[in-house]
């Protein structure tokens, strides 16, 4: 289905969205180059004023494009997010195992702590929003949460396998709040973001522990 909208004076046709990140239009004469700049430039937005006082026109003006352009290439500004997130993780999680679950959390925390700074401003900016905006909050969980996830339950199910990790060790199943929980909160705690030093620290005295490893 197709709402009629108004675009800089122009009536054009905006499909309704029925699932939490829709699709990319097919219709695209956008170069690699100039997309990079866009979604740079609304990563840039989202930090400054969060995802409610994001808006087309916004992006349209720091990017001297048109809002008629924006809605070709993105059908809304949920979808001109959930894109600009895809592309900005610069990091491949899935990628990490050293052999034991201690040296791929310290890994992946060192990997995360790199860009900890700017991605704890996204997650606060957008979580917030999300609270209030459930297909917003769906997308998240899509786009940034649900592949961590997996990644960590697979680290957890190799530990099982290698005899480090009791498969019955209820701490498991809230490895990904604790850690997130770290990442968001100390930034508002101390004011300062979580570096690898600091989550270094917090695997010795919660992490391991809680998952007994040896």
């Amino acid at each position: 289905m197709y709402d009629i909208v108004s675009i800089d004076g122009d009536r054009v046709m905006q499909e309704q969205s029925t699932s939490p990140v829709p699709a990319r239009s097919a219709r695209t004469k956008l170069t690699p180059e100039r997309e990079q700049e866009l979604y740079e430039a609304v990563l840039e937005l989202l930090r400054e004023r969060g995802y409610d006082a994001l808006t087309m026109d916004a992006v349209a003006s720091r990017t001297r494009s048109s809002k008629a352009t924006l809605y070709r290439q993105w059908h809304s500004k949920l979808q001109l997010v959930m894109s600009a997130l895809r592309q900005s993780k610069g990091i491949s999680l899935g990628d990490i195992d050293t052999g034991t679950l201690e040296g791929d959390l310290r890994e992946m925390s060192r990997q995360v702590s790199e860009s900890a700074g700017e991605d704890t401003a996204l997650l606060h900016a957008l979580s917030h929003a999300g609270f209030r905006d459930p297909e917003l909050m769906r997308a998240l969980r899509e786009v940034l949460f649900d592949p961590e996830i997996r990644i960590l339950k697979a680290a957890l199910a190799r530990a099982v396998d290698r005899g480090e990790l009791d498969a019955g060790n209820p701490a498991s199943d809230y490895l990904v709040p604790v850690f997130l929980g770290a990442l968001m909160s100390r930034p508002l705690i101390e004011g300062r973001h979580a570096d690898t030093e600091y989550l270094d620290r917090f695997i010795d005295a919660v992490i391991r522990p809680a998952l007994r490893l040896p």
